[in-house]
């Protein structure tokens, strides 16, 4: 049975957008490439760290929402993350049912937002 995962990771400030959007395209293939499906992707951009990690004190941050089967996929992403010198720190957890739920609502809310919004410019 495939299990849903989200996983976020923080990338060095010192990389371009350009090279930090080719970066989070690389974990995306990586996911498809161990056989997970990306559910949702979201890029929150540059923020700043609760706490200084190898001198640098802010860090793009990328969350992806995907699903897989087994633990295999996670720990093959994880040395994925390991070996890539431009990932500060990542986290990836399974998504209990509520979790899902919750991530599903909270997609929806912002597909919601962006339609009124779009519908509010053309009006």
């Amino acid at each position: 049975m495939e299990k849903r995962y989200e996983t976020v990771f923080i990338l060095t400030p010192v990389l371009s957008d350009d090279q930090a959007k080719e970066a989070a395209k690389k974990i995306k293939k990586t996911i498809t490439d161990l056989g997970g499906k990306v559910v949702n992707e979201e890029n929150w951009g540059l923020k700043k760290l609760a706490y200084p990690i190898q001198k640098k004190t802010t860090g793009f941050y990328h969350l992806l929402e995907f699903s897989g089967e087994g633990e295999a996929i996670v720990n093959d992403l994880e040395v994925t993350y390991k070996r890539d010198e431009r990932i500060l720190r990542f986290l990836t957890v399974a998504l209990d049912k509520h979790a899902v739920a919750y991530a599903d609502k909270r997609k929806g809310l912002r597909a919601d937002a962006k339609t009124k919004k779009k519908e509010s410019a053309n009006a």
